[in-house]
C-alpha cells in the first residue's frame, strides 16, 4: 500500500532540456533533483517527474492544435489557496495556457475549478481544486 511518504513517478518526452528546466523550475517553481545529458528529474509538487530528451516531431503542434485527451497530467490541490497561488504565478510568469480557469460540473457534487497549461514540448498540465475534497478520487 502506498504511504504518504511514497511518491508517484511519471516520465514524459521533452525536446529541449534547457527549455524544460526553465519552464518547470524557473516558471512553475519545481525543484531540479538531477540532470543528465538525456533527462532531468524534478520534484513536481511532491511527486517525481522525469523529462526524457526525445526527438522532436517534424512540427511541434501549436496550442490550438493540441488535444486534452487522452494524455495530460497535473495536480489536484486539496486547498483552494494552493490552486489560486499557482494560477497567479502562471499568469505572472507568462506561462502558455491551453485553457484558462473554468468550473466543471457546476451544480454537482464533483464541481471543481481547473486550468491547463502547456510546457515547451507541448505536454498539457492540468491543475484542479474540488470544492468537496472527497471528490478528488
Amino acid at each position: 500500500m502506498r504511504e504518504s511518504r511514497d511518491v508517484f513517478h511519471l516520465a514524459i518526452p521533452v525536446y529541449d532540456l534547457d527549455d524544460t528546466v526553465t519552464f518547470y523550475v524557473t516558471k512553475l517553481g519545481c525543484k531540479l533533483a538531477r540532470r543528465y545529458d538525456d533527462r532531468v528529474t524534478l520534484d513536481f509538487f511532491g511527486d517525481q517527474l522525469v523529462c526524457h530528451l526525445s526527438t522532436a516531431p517534424a512540427t511541434i503542434p501549436a496550442i490550438e492544435e493540441l488535444e486534452m485527451y487522452p494524455r495530460h497530467f497535473g495536480v489536484t490541490f486539496r486547498h483552494d489557496v494552493d490552486f489560486e497561488s499557482l494560477y497567479r504565478l502562471c499568469r505572472q510568469r507568462d506561462v502558455a495556457f491551453f485553457s484558462d480557469v473554468s468550473t466543471r460540473f457546476e451544480g454537482m457534487v464533483e464541481v471543481h475549478k481547473t486550468f491547463v497549461i502547456v510546457d515547451p514540448s507541448s505536454n498539457l498540465l492540468e491543475f484542479k481544486h474540488y470544492a468537496d475534497s472527497r471528490m478528488m478520487y
